[in-house]
């Protein structure tokens, strides 16, 4: 079982909830942090002082800090701890459900366990804990649909971009302008609008208006 965990979490009485799931499971060293700097600097502090954390649950969302911050998302300090400690076990917990969202976090991030923020939530992550401890992905029964979904073509980086400037009130010529300053490719008009078309078919969306709606409902944007 883990012996040394960090808690990535602003608010007081759920930091107070995972640590009582955790002792429960007899974790002898936990620790916290309020905000992504400061967890991250725990992080790097232990690694160089040879004393690493085995396991980082974090949510996603944290209150703004009236301090500048460098990292400001759980998605943010996920990536810059595995930078530098590549095989830390890492818990989403938090209360993001949007089907896309959870798939996209799963694959990018390469977490071990997405833990729903719910009635249910400390009872899980503590069996989140036990079954990354005997390597096996853990994902909240609410949202295991989620990672078994087959799309019918992948929904990328690029896409999002094409859809948040679409939302932002762009045609499709400022947005090609765009692409073209920021040296996006493809950035040509007629790839922009062959890709929205393929978009709108995909999510069966009769215009750009609806197609923006069904997309934010996916939590594409």
């Amino acid at each position: 079982m883990f012996k040394k965990v960090l808690i990535a979490e602003d608010a007081d009485f759920m930091s107070s909830g995972i640590k009582s799931a955790l002792k429960s499971i007899e974790i002898p060293i936990i620790e916290y942090a309020k905000y992504c700097d400061e967890a991250f600097l725990k992080l790097k502090k232990a690694w160089l002082d040879k004393e690493p954390f085995d396991l980082l649950i974090s949510d996603l969302s944290f209150l703004e800090n009236p301090n500048p911050q460098r990292l400001h998302t759980g998605e943010d300090l996920i990536l810059e701890a595995k930078k530098i400690q590549p095989l830390l076990k890492t818990i989403v917990f938090s209360v993001e459900d949007k089907p896309y969202r959870v798939q996209q976090l799963c694959n990018k991030l390469k977490i071990n366990a997405y833990v729903w923020k719910s009635i249910h939530g400390e009872k899980e992550l503590k069996k989140a804990v036990q079954d990354i401890d005997n390597n096996t992905f853990f994902i909240s029964p609410k949202l295991s649909h989620v990672l078994k979904q087959k799309e019918s073509f992948e929904i990328t980086d690029y896409d999002v971009i094409l859809l948040k400037k679409l939302a932002n009130g762009l045609d499709q010529k400022e947005i090609s302008k765009e692409l073209k300053i920021k040296e996006i490719k493809p950035n040509s008009i007629s790839s922009i609008e062959k890709r929205l078309k393929i978009l709108k078919e995909s999510f069966n969306a009769n215009n750009p208006t609806q197609l923006i709606a069904i997309t934010k409902d996916f939590g594409l944007i």
